[in-house]
């Protein structure tokens, strides 16, 4: 049995109430062998719905642990999530990676661009393989629309802060290129994102209240709107678990950094609406 270990702010949230069964789902699927076994929050009643770690962890078969420190030494594979809470990934890798062991860090990676090299560095340091991804990224929609010079996406949630993340990703993936500048503009709740990559390639985001979707050129050529309706965060869960299997990252550092530095203009970009930022 491989054990997993769940690093959270509070541990009852959206991503570690279903993470569990749909990773024991995969291993049915796969004939793996890992489980989650060990969980650790930083705060022990979730504001979430009001449950404390020791219920979920009841709920769940996992057994609580008192410090990082324990959790990182009965654990096989690590991963840090607080996925509404980036600002709390520094400090939780600087006490996972000293342990070296093959950690995921759940979206979005850090609330900037400085907080996200200094993570990688820390991982540097201690030799330590992890990555970190939307789950967006796996929508196996993209696929058809690589090679693409523009591209379109659209997608919604609480606030751009937090969300916009997903639309970032989809587009780094698709472009494989680093942007130059981009101008955000909004209507009310709405938001209109232009970002000019390199060897001119363009992306246009939509924030709104719609469901995730692309478009932008076919691999076999014209343009194709592409709803994002496959099971991303089963293909990103799976891919977890092959990490931790293989030790081998499906894509590179700088693609997740690229996309921390885009996200940070979009969110400077709201206070200086109708600009083109460099970046």
């Amino acid at each position: 049995m491989k054990t997993i270990g769940f690093v959270d702010y509070y541990i009852s949230e959206w991503h570690a109430n279903n993470y569990p069964v749909w990773m024991k789902n995969i291993c049915e699927e796969t004939g793996d062998d890992f489980v989650v076994k060990y969980a650790w929050a930083e705060e022990y009643v979730s504001p979430v719905d009001g449950r404390n770690t020791d219920e979920w962890c009841e709920k769940f078969g996992v057994e609580k642990c008192e410090t990082i420190e324990e959790l990182c030494e009965k654990a096989d594979y690590i991963v840090i999530l607080a996925p509404s809470n980036p600002e709390k990934h520094l400090g939780y890798a600087e006490k996972v990676f000293p342990f070296a062991k093959r950690t995921y860090v759940d979206k979005t990676f850090a609330p900037d661009l400085q907080t996200a090299e200094k993570i990688y560095a820390c991982a540097e340091k201690y030799g330590v393989k992890f990555f970190s991804s939307s789950a967006l990224r796996f929508a196996t929609e993209l696929d058809e629309l690589k090679g693409s010079r523009a591209l379109v996406t659209t997608g919604g949630g609480a606030s751009v802060e937090e969300y916009i993340i997903h639309q970032v990703e989809m587009a780094v993936k698709v472009m494989q290129s680093k942007a130059v500048s981009l101008r955000v503009e909004n209507q009310d709740a709405q938001y209109f994102i232009r970002v000019k990559f390199e060897d001119g390639k363009q992306a246009t985001m939509i924030f709104a209240s719609m469901a995730f979707a692309v478009s932008g050129q076919s691999a076999v050529g014209g343009s194709n709107y592409l709803p994002c309706q496959s099971p991303y965060f089963m293909n990103l869960l799976k891919d977890i678990l092959r990490f931790f299997k293989t030790g081998e990252l499906s894509f590179p550092a700088w693609e997740t950094l690229e996309v921390m530095r885009i996200r940070e203009a979009i969110i400077k970009g709201k206070d200086k609406l109708g600009e083109w930022i460099t970046l």
